[in-house]
């Protein structure tokens, strides 16, 4: 198995993506890591880290994609990038994965230009694990990728979002919720009333509409919606998860007593922070490409890259791409 990280991508690169890489060739003896970048900056990282892993190899790239560029101009411009150039090798099949931490809609586009839309699929969708109460976790999706969508793309996202937590995650019978205002089935915009009937229709566990405010507890294992309601979700959650964590550090060193409590509940908040922590999920997979690419948070560090290629390697090695390509094609 051979996984491209895309090592100039995202906020800590590529210092973040060369750490991550060489704990994931350490740790993966049998998955051949190739860092796709700017030679003359990874090799001296890589050098400084010690001994490089017999299976971690670089490609050399001259150029980068930032988070300001445009996606459309930047990738059909920038042909030697690294995220291009990651994305060529996919389509090529010299590699069997992809991972980038880098620009969210370059990643995009590189992936419908370059490495190809599966068919049958309208809109790949951008699906990243949500934190829950009873570690579970729920994969939603769309969560940015798309800012609009029709219902059909909804049930679409519904399928492929079942199968990757079947495949994925082992979840024999995932359910599959829809983002509302509401429980009823008649509840919601135009958008969801008419989605509500085609996921019904699908060959999975659909439980119905669910609330926002239900996402946490776990009503359901895969939650579809819109990119543009999702993404606001999305970023909601880890506004909230910040002001909590920093109204509470706010608290704890107010008094001496208060620190005393701090000290002692420490290895709880900890585990707390931990369970809510998105580096602990690696990535979030772009479902509907001809093959697979992950998309790693943007501020993503060693930990978040490494959990991306365990993510990765389980996708591949459970036939992600092959699962949602026959059951929407019926071939």
């Amino acid at each position: 198995m051979k996984i491209v990280i895309d090592a100039m991508g995202g906020d800590n690169a590529p210092a973040a993506t060369v750490e991550g890489a060489i704990a994931a060739a350490t740790e993966w003896a049998d998955t051949q890591i190739v860092l796709v970048g700017d030679e003359a900056k990874l090799e001296p990282l890589l050098s400084k880290s010690g001994a490089k892993p017999a299976n971690l190899t670089v490609r050399h790239a001259s150029e980068v994609i930032g988070s300001d560029d445009e996606p459309v101009k930047a990738v059909r411009r920038k042909k030697d990038a690294s995220m291009v150039v990651a994305g060529r090798m996919l389509k090529e099949g010299e590699a069997d994965a992809m991972i980038s931490a880098g620009n969210t809609g370059a990643l995009m586009t590189a992936g419908l230009l370059v490495v190809g839309r599966m068919e049958g699929i309208e809109r790949p969708a951008l699906a990243p694990m949500i934190p829950t109460i009873d570690d579970v976790g729920v994969l939603a999706l769309d969560l940015g990728a798309n800012m609009d969508a029709k219902p059909e793309h909804l049930a679409q996202y519904g399928l492929m979002g079942s199968l990757y937590r079947q495949k994925v995650q082992g979840i024999a019978s995932p359910r599959v919720g829809l983002l509302n205002v509401g429980t009823e089935p008649g509840k919601g915009n135009e958008l969801t009333k008419h989605a509500y009937p085609l996921l019904e229709q699908l060959p999975i566990r659909f439980v119905g509409n669910v609330e926002a405010r239900d996402v946490l507890t776990g009503a359901c294992d895969v939650l579809v919606c819109d990119g543009f309601a999702g993404n606001i979700l999305l970023k909601s959650l880890e506004g909230t998860a910040g002001a909590i964590f920093a109204l509470l550090k706010e608290q704890f060193s107010s008094s001496l007593k208060s620190k005393l409590a701090a000290a002692v509940l420490m290895p709880e908040l900890r585990g707390l922070k931990r369970k809510l922590d998105y580096t602990e999920h690696g990535g979030a997979p772009l479902l509907g490409l001809s093959r697979l690419v992950v998309k790693s948070h943007g501020s993503a560090d060693g930990n978040a890259i490494k959990n991306a290629v365990r993510q990765a390697r389980i996708a591949v090695q459970n036939q992600l791409v092959e699962s949602i390509s026959k059951e929407i094609s019926g071939k």
